[in-house]
C-alpha cells in the first residue's frame, strides 16, 4: 500500500503550462483508465482546475517516475520540462497534501471554498471511471471530512477575500435587509457577473444590470431574473436603487454629481451605497461627497481584502493543525485495518489446528482411551502446534541477528507482563 499525489499548480508552473497539462471533462474518464493500465496504480483520480492538474494515486510500489513519464506522453510535454515544475508527495505526504488542497490552504486565495466542490467532483468522476477502490476511497472520505472540520472550526473562510464578494459584504453592512433592497450594476463583464450572483445568493429584492449592448446586459440578466437596461436608462433607474456597483471599460466617468443630486432628491435624501470598481473610475469622485451616499473604490475594497487576508491568514496556523491531526488519524486507522487480514490469517490457522487437535481426540475417546489422557494430549498436541512455526521463526530470526525483530516479538506476545495471576 503507497499513496502518491502528483502534479503542478500555480505556484511551480506558468499559466501556459497549466494549459497544457490540464484535463478537459471529456478526457478525464479515459484518461484514469488508461493511467490505470499504463502504471502501477491501482487506483486514481485526477483533479484538474484552471490553478492546477494533480493526480492522486494508490500503488503497490512507489513509481513516481512511470506516473510522470506517463502524464509527460498523454499531454505530449517533454518530461524534462514537467519534472522542472512537479512536485510529488508519498504516503503520509500525500495524505496531508490532499486535505490541504481541500481546506484550501494551498489555493491561490487562502482558504477559497470551490476546491472542495472541484475535488468531490475529481472524487465522483473516478468512481464514474471505476478507478476508485477501497483504500483510495477512505482517503477522499477522510479529506472531506477533515476540510469540512476546517470550514466549521475555523474562520478561513469567513471574510470575503474577492471584490465582488467585498462589495456585497459592504453592502449588507450598511441595509441589513437586503430583501428590500434594488441593486443597479453598471456593466456586464466577469466581476460584476460575480456580484450578480452574490447578490442573488443573498436574496436581494431586485437587480437592474445597465451595459452599453442591451444583448449583453441581457444575456446576464437572465441568469439572476433581472432586469436589463441600456447606459442611458441609468438616470432613471437610480432613483429607485440603494446599491450601485459600476465596473466597465470605459475611459470616461459614466455616472456624475449632477444625476446623483438629481436621483437623491426624488429619494427624499434615502441613502445611496456605491462602489465603484473600475479603473478608470466610472462614478466621479466629487459623488463622495453628496450627503446620503456612501462611495467606496476599489482601493477602498482591496483594504477591507488585505485585512480580510491577514484574519484568514491567522486562522491558517489552526486550519494546519486540523489538517496534521485528520491525516494522523486517517493513517492510524489504516494502519490499524492493515493488521485485519494478517489477524484474520492467523485466526484461520488456528481454528484449522484446534480442529485437527479436536478430531484426534474425538477419535481416542471413540476408542476407549481415558477422558484424563485425551485431555491432555489435546492440550500437549495444541500446545506444540501453535508454538511451532513461531519458534521456527523466532530463531531464524535470532540467527540472522534481526534482533529489533525479537523486541517486537516479545512485544507482540506480551512477554514483559510476566506469568498470568489468573
Amino acid at each position: 500500500m503507497a499513496f502518491l499525489a502528483l502534479g503542478i499548480n500555480h505556484k511551480t508552473a506558468s499559466v501556459d503550462v497549466r494549459e497544457r497539462v490540464a484535463f478537459t471533462p471529456e478526457q478525464l474518464v479515459e484518461a484514469l483508465q488508461l493511467l490505470c493500465r499504463s502504471t502501477p496504480s491501482r487506483e486514481a483520480a485526477i483533479l484538474s482546475t484552471c490553478n492546477r492538474s494533480e493526480l492522486y494515486l494508490e500503488q503497490d510500489e512507489l513509481a513516481a517516475d512511470d506516473v510522470l513519464r506517463w502524464l509527460a506522453d498523454y499531454h505530449r510535454l517533454n518530461i524534462d520540462d514537467l519534472r522542472a515544475c512537479a512536485y510529488v508527495h508519498q504516503d503520509d505526504s500525500a495524505v496531508r497534501h490532499m486535505m490541504r488542497v481541500a481546506s484550501g490552504l494551498d489555493s491561490m486565495v487562502l482558504g477559497e471554498p470551490q476546491i472542495l466542490g472541484q475535488m468531490k467532483s475529481a472524487y465522483a468522476v473516478a468512481r464514474e471511471a471505476g478507478t476508485v477502490g477501497p483504500l483510495l476511497g477512505r482517503l477522499f472520505q477522510a479529506t472531506f471530512s477533515t476540510a469540512k472540520t476546517v470550514r466549521t472550526d475555523t474562520a478561513i473562510g469567513e471574510n470575503p477575500v474577492s471584490v465582488a464578494f467585498a462589495a456585497v459584504s459592504l453592502a449588507k453592512q450598511i441595509f441589513a435587509n437586503l430583501h428590500r433592497s434594488q441593486a443597479l450594476l453598471i456593466g456586464a463583464g466577469e466581476t460584476i457577473s460575480l456580484v450578480a450572483r452574490h447578490l442573488h445568493d443573498q436574496g436581494i429584492k431586485r437587480i437592474v444590470v445597465a451595459n452599453r449592448t442591451l444583448e449583453r446586459a441581457s444575456q446576464l440578466a437572465e441568469q439572476f431574473g433581472a432586469h436589463a437596461v441600456l447606459l442611458a436608462d441609468i438616470p432613471q433607474e437610480l432613483v429607485n436603487s440603494d446599491i450601485v456597483i459600476s465596473s466597465t471599460a470605459s475611459q470616461l466617468p459614466i455616472l456624475g454629481k449632477g444625476a446623483v443630486e438629481r436621483a437623491l432628491k426624488q429619494r427624499k435624501h434615502k441613502p445611496i451605497f456605491m462602489v465603484d470598481i473600475a479603473v478608470p473610475r466610472d462614478i466621479e469622485p466629487e459623488v463622495g461627497e453628496l450627503d446620503d451616499v456612501y462611495l467606496y473604490t476599489v482601493d477602498d475594497l482591496h483594504e477591507v481584502i488585505e485585512e480580510n487576508l491577514k484574519s484568514r491568514q491567522g486562522a491558517a496556523q489552526a486550519a494546519e493543525e486540523l489538517v496534521s491531526a485528520g491525516a494522523d488519524d486517517f493513517m492510524q486507522r489504516l494502519r490499524a485495518l492493515a493488521a485485519v487480514d494478517v489477524l484474520k490469517a492467523y485466526r484461520q490457522q488456528a481454528e484449522r489446528l484446534r480442529d485437527e487437535e479436536l478430531a484426534k481426540a474425538q477419535r481416542l475417546l471413540a476408542a476407549g482411551s481415558s477422558a484424563e489422557d485425551v485431555l491432555a494430549q489435546l492440550a500437549r498436541g495444541l500446545t506444540n502446534k501453535l508454538l511451532h512455526a513461531p519458534s521456527v521463526q523466532l530463531k531464524k530470526i535470532s540467527a540472522d541477528g534481526r534482533f529489533e525483530a525479537l523486541a517486537v516479538a516479545q512485544e507482540l506476545f506480551a512477554l514483559d507482563e510476566g506469568p498470568s495471576k489468573s
